[in-house]
């Protein structure tokens, strides 16, 4: 028997399904895997007295052996590959012992694994050979990617988990590769351990930075008093600019409001008394009145104040939990009553810093909500406009004027 021949027959079909069933989601478990556990097959083999017939049962046991994932889900893909494997063989090979031994490596190769053969044991340490070399690293990300693409809710922290717990459980079979990966596997897992830790530690830490406040009761220790100048400079500052941003929305929002009431007043006194006789310009005019309408009411929206209840308690101001420089928490409240809220946040710095950071906050949230309001004003209005011109436009050329208009023969309808 030509065994050279059915070796390259071999390759040349796993080489094709590979080729023809390609998929992107198989990252780790692809054709340069399988090349990889054929190469280490055959080094593994060549330390160790076996036949030719044994040798092309490593060689057809190392190629089919990850056939299955291309057809199947992973929990069964050692099946795939024997039923692929036997379909293959049956038209090459007459010994079925051959057959029934190359099934027996690729189903060694399954969790949990228990080789019982010199074959199945080369063929296992063929298949995790990386995890002792310099490549895990490398081979290990490849693997996480291809589960994360399986299972795109999997957490990183778990997948390290559960490749420590591998690594712990993982044994060489042959005494070659115990003496050649056993030490670099235990350097590899180490090395992944710290990793955990390092990640877990810079969790906990960052988590501890979110939950954790600075205290600033401390500012007026600084004796050169250059620290509590900076935040105050800071403060006023970004006070300062909020302020300015705000007076801006107010004015594009007065802009708006202002040019759209021009716009329906023209509209109401010259262009709705000629839709009794120019009926074609009714659809326009109505889009146009739409358009300029909605836009005021998003604008005064932008610009319209909310107001706060007015009032506050000795204990929220005892646990620091009410802004005493916003007007709406105190107007309803006594002279007296905050004075001696107010002396009493003067007295604490933290108290202090807090509100003025609290009320840069607030104004920043006031301001995201103006110009968002804004934006969508001025976009229904560029909308608007561009919609009624087209529309007055159509209006026009359907009724046989002349003009993009026909109320008073000037081409405008105002």
């Amino acid at each position: 028997m030509d065994y050279h021949k059915i070796d390259k027959r071999i390759e040349e079909y796993v080489k094709g399904l590979f080729d023809q069933m390609h998929s992107p989601a198989l990252v780790f478990h692809n054709l340069e895997h399988t090349e990889n556990v054929v190469k280490r097959t055959i080094e593994i083999a060549g330390h160790y007295n076996v036949s030719e017939k044994e040798m092309l049962i490593l060689f057809a046991a190392s190629w089919f052996h990850d056939t299955g994932y291309l057809f199947t889900e992973p929990a069964r893909h050692e099946e795939m590959s024997c039923e692929i494997m036997k379909k293959f063989m049956k038209d090459l090979l007459t010994d079925e012992q051959v057959i029934t031994d190359i099934e027996g490596c690729i189903m060694a190769t399954k969790s949990p694994r228990n080789p019982k053969t010199l074959l199945e044991e080369i063929i296992c340490d063929a298949d995790t050979f990386h995890l002792g070399t310099k490549d895990f690293k490398e081979m290990n990300k490849k693997v996480m990617q291809e589960v994360k693409l399986r299972d795109p809710e999997i957490k990183t922290e778990d997948f390290r988990e559960g490749t420590i717990k591998m690594l712990e459980e993982h044994v060489y079979y042959t005494n070659y590769c115990k003496e050649l990966l056993d030490k670099r596997k235990e350097k590899n897992l180490k090395k992944l351990k710290k990793k955990v830790e390092d990640s877990a530690g810079k969790k906990e830490k960052t988590k501890g930075k979110k939950n954790e406040q600075v205290d600033l009761s401390a500012v007026h220790k600084d004796k050169s008093g250059l620290m509590s100048k900076g935040i105050q400079t800071m403060l006023r500052l970004t006070s300062q600019n909020h302020l300015r941003l705000s007076e801006m929305a107010d004015r594009k929002a007065n802009i708006l409001i202002s040019v759209n009431a021009i716009i329906i007043s023209v509209i109401l006194g010259v262009l709705l008394r000629k839709l009794s006789t120019e009926q074609y310009l009714i659809i326009p005019t109505i889009i146009f009145l739409l358009s300029s309408v909605i836009t005021i009411v998003v604008a005064i929206l932008a610009t319209r104040p909310k107001i706060s209840s007015g009032s506050f308690t000795i204990e929220a101001v005892k646990e620091k939990k009410i802004n005493l420089l916003f007007f709406g928490n105190f107007y309803k409240t006594t002279y007296e009553q905050y004075d001696a809220a107010m002396r009493e946040m003067m007295l604490d710095t933290d108290y202090l810093y807090g509100s003025l950071i609290k009320d840069i906050y607030y104004l920043g949230e006031v301001l995201g909500r103006k110009y968002k309001l804004i934006r969508l004003a001025y976009n229904i209005f560029m909308i608007g406009i561009v919609i009624s011109v087209i529309a007055f436009s159509i209006a026009s050329i359907f009724s046989g004027g002349s003009g993009p208009t026909v109320i008073n023969g000037s081409g405008s309808p105002l």
